[in-house]
C-alpha cells in the first residue's frame, strides 16, 4: 500500500465532497450530525482533526465507514509527523535485532 506524500486534511476532503456545489450550509450539516457549527468549522478549516466520535457521525450522515474517515486523519497525521521529525529521525540509529539476542 502506498502512502500519499502530502495527504489532505479530512476537513478539506469533507469540504470539497459535501459543501462544494451541494447548497448545504455548515450550520445545516452541523445540526444534522449533532455538533455545533464551531466544532464542524474547526474540522473543515483544519484546526481540529476528525475524532472517532466525528468519524461515526460523518459515516452515519454520508455513508461509508467511520474507519475511512479515521484512515484519512491517520494519513494526514503521519505525514505531518514525518515532516516535523525528519531531522530527528535521520539521527536515530536503527536497532539491530542480533544485538538484543545476547
Amino acid at each position: 500500500m502506498t502512502r500519499m506524500y502530502n495527504p489532505p486534511h479530512p476537513g478539506e476532503v469533507l469540504r470539497d465532497g459535501v459543501f462544494t456545489g451541494t447548497g448545504i450550509t455548515v450550520t445545516d450539516f452541523a445540526r444534522r450530525i449533532g455538533v455545533t457549527r464551531v466544532t464542524l468549522s474547526n474540522v473543515l478549516n483544519g484546526r481540529n482533526g476528525v475524532s472517532a466520535d466525528m468519524a461515526v457521525r460523518l459515516a452515519a450522515a454520508l455513508g461509508g465507514s467511520a474507519e475511512s474517515w479515521l484512515h484519512i486523519q491517520a494519513q494526514y497525521d503521519l505525514a505531518a509527523s514525518e515532516k516535523a521529525l525528519k531531522k530527528i529521525v535521520a539521527k536515530i540509529e536503527p536497532l539491530k535485532l542480533e544485538e538484543t539476542a545476547t
